[in-house]
């Protein structure tokens, strides 16, 4: 684990705002050089703190006007490996996360649908068809706020 001080979360949350952003911009934004910037955020990347950029797409601009949250039981333990169900859910263009999570139910989907019509066509004709779908809880997105995490720093 890497030792982070003020500065360094200060950079995390700077990126966490706008990864596109230089490390001129944060450096002045974190009251440092450019080539300390540049130097801070290397050591974050090498150290795996930072793992990548992530393009953030708007889904209601795309016309994908309804999210919804499924919890799926899986009806079959053991007849189907985790892994299948995992790979032929993936598939599914509408689905953007899998989550295999502990609880009531095995995995936790992100589905993005046009409409609730379309939501019901993507879960009976897609999902409900799947090997080993089973019990399902649907709860649809209202609001969404994000939040990257703890960035707080030792003191926030």
């Amino acid at each position: 684990m890497i030792d982070l001080d003020e500065t360094d979360f200060a950079i995390l949350r700077a990126l966490s705002d706008d990864a596109a952003q230089g490390a001129g911009a944060i450096g002045r934004s974190c009251g440092l050089s450019q080539p300390a910037a540049w130097r801070r955020i290397r050591r974050l990347r090498e150290a795996g703190v930072i793992r990548g950029h992530q393009l953030r797409l708007n889904s209601d601009a795309l016309g994908f006007g309804v999210t919804v949250f499924l919890g799926v039981k899986l009806a079959t333990k053991g007849r189907v490996s985790l892994e299948d169900f995992e790979r032929a859910v993936s598939a599914i263009p509408e689905v953007q996360t899998v989550e295999h999570v502990l609880g009531l139910y095995d995995y936790r989907l992100r589905v993005v649908a046009r409409d609730l019509p379309d939501f019901e066509r993507v879960l009976r004709r897609r999902i409900m068809t799947l090997p080993g779908a089973g019990e399902v809880e649907a709860n649809v997105l209202l609001t969404e706020e994000r939040r990257m995490g703890p960035l707080g720093g030792p003191l926030g």
